[in-house]
């Protein structure tokens, strides 16, 4: 049954027809948007692995659900990239049938619990709510999928997506982040045996090593990890595809396709003087250390610095981590230095929120151009050059234009660089024939995320250079879609 029959279909059963009756949509519309309940900001400041957002009670998330007013055209859908029947999970919530409503989501996310927190569903699935042509606040689709997903794990009665009947073909899974367990779930459902490799000694990816347990705790990820495995993916860690083994070696071990989704984990730096002075170091290695070595453990064998006054340069969601991680390591000063304004950042505007509310200060408008080291080599201050907009560059952002003569020096003791990242380039390397991009991304058919290499799919970071969890989950469902089309015709 295709998607638009499905939402029909489930559109014309009895109980949804009497949900829709029972109220008009002016009073769903004038129903207040939920607010999410947190941790108090100074509490939560000072701890580490406590989850900011405390999700919605079942009433909050019963009366949420009443605001929607179930479509006949759900255009909350088109912002889906993995494309999750919206109304009917948040209708089986408004009638209080919470286990169905997770078992909706599960159809077509393998990681819900994951999507609820961390997407940006301001900019997709809410973008596109009706109630913002009628002037009111968007329905609040994540925290609801976050509801239904904790509710599941919570219970107990975790559900598994009907798998098809095994069909004996093997396919390989490079990396383990959000675009490779899409991917597998995909696959999975679809009776093939499929198997994760991941170079770390953790499966989850970025989910990991990248987002701090205060947005996203570890045993979220662990819990979808586990659906996946109920579902017969299997997992292979500390094994590092293109090094460990080969595209050869995958041939010979009988696997029929390889998806590579090995994301874009080699950072970006400024190439500005000082940049080498030790307490000068990326985003990525950072968090890494935090989040995935327990560094901020004084046992731990894998240390952090643990700055006094830290400056984190960047506007992205990964730079509020690392600076709302910085507070939490005794910060006593943590900054954000950005070089557009506020508006222009790329941050989700709950992170800014919860970053301001923590004590983190805003250098809007500013961009480093040296750093200055002590006697020892270590970095002590930074040069900052004061900033103007100008026109739009091809971002649609206005373009940051030095004031001239405008230079003024901080103090710093610790800077993290969050400004971008790179693909990693040892699949491209090791699997000759695939077409590289001069980024480094892999080159694939947008259609089917199909590389130069018959076999050989690609999606996440490595393909776009840098890339959301939702749309990185997308590419894993469309290629997984596509290949096993590809597989099917070849039987």
């Amino acid at each position: 049954m295709t998607t638009d029959k499905l939402i029909t279909a489930r559109r014309a059963e009895p109980w949804r027809e009497a949900l829709r009756k029972s109220r008009k949509n002016k009073e769903r519309a004038d129903i207040p948007r939920v607010k999410m309940n947190e941790l108090d900001p100074e509490y939560r400041s000072h701890t580490r692995l406590e989850e900011v957002n405390l999700g919605l009670t079942k009433e909050q998330a019963m009366q949420e659900a009443q605001r929607c007013l179930d479509c006949p055209n759900p255009t909350c859908m088109q912002g889906c990239p993995v494309n999750i029947n919206i109304p009917t999970f948040i209708k089986n919530i408004e009638r209080g049938d919470f286990l169905e409503a997770a078992k909706t989501l599960k159809e077509t996310s393998a990681l819900p619990a994951v999507c609820g927190r961390v997407c940006p569903q301001e900019k997709q699935c809410e973008s596109k709510c009706i109630h913002l042509k009628m002037g009111k606040e968007a329905v609040a689709i994540g925290y609801l999928e976050r509801f239904a997903a904790d509710y599941e794990r919570e219970s107990g009665n975790i559900s598994v997506p009907e798998i098809a009947e095994k069909n004996g073909i093997k396919i390989a899974v490079v990396g383990s982040g959000p675009a490779g367990l899409s991917f597998a779930g995909d696959m999975a459902k679809r009776g093939y045996d499929v198997t994760v490799f991941e170079a770390l000694h953790e499966i989850g990816g970025v989910l990991k090593y990248g987002i701090p347990e205060f947005r996203l705790p570890n045993k979220i990820v662990d819990v979808e990890i586990d659906g996946l495995r109920k579902m017969g993916v299997q997992f292979e860690k500390d094994c590092i595809v293109g090094k460990t083994i080969s595209y050869d070696d995958l041939h010979a071990d009988g696997f029929k396709g390889v998806f590579v989704a090995s994301g874009a984990g080699l950072p970006n730096f400024m190439n500005i003087p000082g940049e080498n002075f030790v307490g000068v170091m990326s985003s990525n290695e950072y968090l890494t250390r935090v989040n995935l070595m327990d560094a901020a453990n004084p046992e731990s064998d894998t240390p952090v610095l643990q700055g006094r006054t830290v400056a984190v340069i960047g506007g992205g969601n990964t730079a509020m981590d690392s600076v709302r991680t910085a507070r939490r390591l005794g910060a006593e000063r943590a900054m954000i230095v950005y070089r557009r304004s506020e508006e222009e950042m790329p941050a989700r505007l709950e992170e800014v929120k919860h970053a301001k509310e923590e004590g983190v200060e805003f250098l809007t408008l500013h961009n480093p151009i040296e750093y200055i080291g002590d006697e020892r080599g270590r970095v002590k201050q930074m040069r900052l050059q004061k900033m103007e907009l100008g026109e739009p560059d091809a971002s649609g952002r206005r373009r940051p234009v030095p004031i001239e003569g405008a230079i003024e020096t901080i103090d710093v003791d610790e800077v993290i660089v969050s400004v971008g990242v790179s693909p990693n380039p040892l699949i491209p390397r090791a699997f000759g024939g695939l077409e590289v991009s001069k980024k480094g991304t892999i080159v694939v058919e947008e259609d089917n995320m199909r590389s130069a290499l018959d076999d050989v799919y690609a999606g996440g970071d490595i393909v776009r250079g840098g890339a959301t969890v939702i749309l990185a989950m997308g590419d894993g469902r469309k290629a997984a879609a596509a290949m096993d089309a590809d597989l099917r015709g070849k039987v």
